[in-house]
C-alpha cells in the first residue's frame, strides 16, 4: 500500500520575513531586482505586497533596501519624497542612470541561482 503524500507545508510569516532578508541581501552591489522577482525567488510568487512590507518594516541597514524596485524598473516611492531621493541616490551611487520620474535607465539585474550556475545558457 502506497503511502500517503504529505501535504505542502506553508511558510511561517517569520521564516518567509527572514527568506526575502536574505535574498534581498543576495542583490549583489550594482544589480537591481523587482519585489516580484524576490518573491519568486523565496518561492512565494505573487507576494511581492509581502516584499515590499518587509522592506518598509525592517529598519536594518544590513538590507540593500535600495536594489528593490516596482515593476517596470522603478522606484516606488513618491517622486520626490525622502525615501525616492535617498533610493535614487544610492542607485546612481552604485552605476545606475537614474531619470528624475525613477526609470532605471538599462538596468542590470540580479541574476538568479540558475543564471549563476548556467550563465544564459537556456
Amino acid at each position: 500500500m502506497a503511502t500517503p503524500r504529505k501535504k505542502a507545508v506553508q511558510p511561517t510569516i517569520a521564516a518567509a520575513k527572514v527568506a526575502i532578508r536574505e535574498a534581498i541581501r543576495g542583490i549583489p552591489r550594482g544589480a537591481i531586482a523587482t519585489y516580484g522577482e524576490i518573491a519568486a525567488r523565496v518561492g512565494l510568487p505573487k507576494y511581492a505586497r509581502l516584499v515590499a512590507r518587509v522592506l518598509s518594516q525592517s529598519g536594518a541597514d544590513d538590507v540593500p533596501w535600495h536594489r528593490v524596485v516596482r515593476a517596470g524598473d522603478r522606484i516606488a516611492f513618491p517622486r520626490n519624497s525622502d525615501g525616492f531621493v535617498r533610493q535614487r541616490a544610492r542607485l546612481q551611487s552604485e552605476g545606475h542612470t537614474v531619470s528624475a520620474n525613477g526609470q532605471i535607465v538599462a538596468a542590470r539585474r540580479a541574476s538568479d541561482l540558475d543564471q549563476q550556475l548556467w550563465g544564459n545558457y537556456f
